[in-house]
């Protein structure tokens, strides 16, 4: 097993990950949904509706509950789910957030690609990620 694969293990024991139909569920409960997909890849594959695009550089600051530069509509309470293509970053991302204050961060197992192929909602891609 490589260095990158132990991580990966590590960060995701950390988790309580979601399957697309969860992470559905918690989204029309109010959870907050957030991209880590770059631009060119939510514009070749689609988004989900309510999905933040916030990518990878921006997140931990982005989503800091306390921080500046957080953006509106959540708090430490707010469930956090996070995706990316094929959930492997989402899970070093979702580690990372719950580290600097998100106890409810996770993210979606087989990210984007599997909501997709779930049949879950999705919309034309393209929405430029929160600066």
């Amino acid at each position: 097993m490589s260095a990158v694969d132990d991580q990966l293990a590590l960060a995701r024991a950390e988790l309580d990950r979601v399957d697309p139909e969860t992470a559905n569920r918690l989204r029309e409960q109010g959870a907050l949904l957030v991209d880590i997909r770059p631009l060119a890849n939510r514009s070749a594959e689609g988004e989900i509706p309510g999905a933040v695009p916030v990518e990878r550089i921006h997140l931990e600051w982005r989503l800091d509950p306390h921080g500046s530069h957080r953006i509106d509509g959540f708090d430490e309470n707010t469930p956090v789910v996070v995706l990316c293509n094929e959930g492997y970053a989402s899970s070093f991302a979702a580690r990372d957030l719950k580290r600097i204050g998100l106890p409810h961060a996770t993210d979606l197992i087989g990210g984007y690609r599997a909501w997709h192929a779930a049949g879950l909602p999705t919309v034309e891609g393209g929405t430029p990620a929160v600066p």
